[in-house]
C-alpha cells in the first residue's frame, strides 16, 4: 500500500541554535541558553503495518502544517560550566490528515477492486528527544567548538483508520472499517560536533554548525544543520537548513525516515 498524505511537523533539535557564544572556561559559573524554534519539514517515511505484505510510503509535505497540526510541544535547554556542558531537547507533535475515495489501499495482500474506494484517516504522533554531554575544545572570539556524546529517542505512532465503500465483488476482507497501527520507540547512541564561527569585526554575524551520527536500535541515524545567525545582547536569531535521517533493516515497523527543510530559532541567554 502506498499512502501519500500531505502533513507537516514543527520538529527541531536545537543544539545548533543553543551553541554558546561566550567563552565558558571558568568552573563554577553556569551559563544557560533556552531556545524556541520552528521547523516545517518535508517528511518521508516507510512504515510496515502488521499483516501487510508490503511497506507503506508516507510523504509529509511541509507546506500544509497548520491545517493538519493537532498538538505540539518543543523546547531545548543548553547549559555550560567550564569546559563541560549538557543539552536537552524534546519535541512532541501530533498530526492528522484525511484522504477520501482512494484506490491506493490494501488489507494484507488484498487490494481494492476498481469498483471500491477507501476513506483514510492518518494520525501521526512523533517524539524526538536528544540528550548529550558536551566538552568544549575551542572557545575564542571567532570559534566555539564542542564535542558531544549522548543518545536520541525516536518515537513514532502512525495510526491509519479506513472505511471502504463500493462493490468489492469477489474480494473477501475481514471488514469494511478498521485501523492499522505501529508504535515504535527507538534509542540510538550518538556522537558529534557543534559550534559556530563569528565573522566581521563586531562578531555579530556568525555561522552555526551541527553534525552527529549514531546507531543502536536503528542501523544508522545522522543529522546536520548549518546556516547564519545574528547575535544581540540578550541572545541571537538563527536561520539554518537541517536534515535528519534514519535507516533501519527491511521489514522493521519503521524502515526509514527523513526530515528536511529550513528552520528559524530564537535563543535567550542567562
Amino acid at each position: 500500500m502506498l499512502l501519500p498524505v500531505a502533513l507537516a511537523a514543527l520538529l527541531l533539535p536545537a543544539p545548533v541554535a543553543a551553541q554558546s557564544a561566550e567563552p565558558a572556561w571558568q568552573s563554577g559559573k553556569w551559563q544557560f541558553a533556552a531556545t524556541l524554534y520552528g521547523w516545517v519539514p518535508t517528511i518521508d517515511a516507510t512504515v510496515n503495518y502488521a499483516g501487510d505484505s508490503g511497506s507503506s510510503g508516507i510523504h509529509v509535505n511541509g507546506s500544509n502544517v497548520f491545517s493538519h497540526l493537532k498538538m505540539f510541544f518543543q523546547g531545548a535547554l543548553d547549559a555550560h560550566n567550564g569546559r563541560w556542558g549538557i543539552f536537552n531537547d524534546i519535541v512532541y507533535v501530533d498530526l492528522g490528515g484525511i484522504k477520501s475515495q482512494s484506490h491506493d489501499f490494501s488489507i494484507g495482500s488484498v487490494g481494492l477492486p476498481a469498483t471500491a474506494t477507501a476513506d483514510l484517516n492518518l494520525d501521526i504522533k512523533s517524539l524526538i528527544w536528544t540528550v548529550a554531554g558536551e566538552y568544549r575544545v575551542a572557545s575564542d572570539p571567532a570559534w566555539t567548538v564542542d564535542l558531544l556524546g549522548g543518545a536520541r529517542l525516536l518515537g513514532m505512532k502512525p495510526t491509519l483508520g479506513y472505511s471502504i465503500t463500493g462493490d468489492l465483488g469477489p474480494v473477501v476482507i475481514p471488514g469494511r472499517t478498521g485501523t492499522k497501527e505501529v508504535d515504535e520507540r527507538l534509542w540510538d547512541g550518538i556522537v558529534g560536533v557543534k559550534g559556530r564561527y563569528a565573522f566581521a569585526d563586531d562578531r555579530k554575524w556568525f555561522v552555526p554548525f551541527y553534525l552527529d551520527v549514531g546507531t543502536g536500535q536503528t542501523q544508522l541515524t545522522w543529522q546536520g544543520a548549518t546556516g547564519v545567525g545574528y547575535a544581540f545582547s540578550w541572545g541571537e536569531v538563527v536561520a539554518v537548513y537541517r536534515y535528519l535521517d534514519y535507516k533501519n533493516k527491511s521489514g522493521k515497523p519503521i524502515e526509514d525516515m527523513t526530515m528536511k527543510n529550513p528552520q528559524l530559532g530564537v535563543t535567550l541567554r542567562f
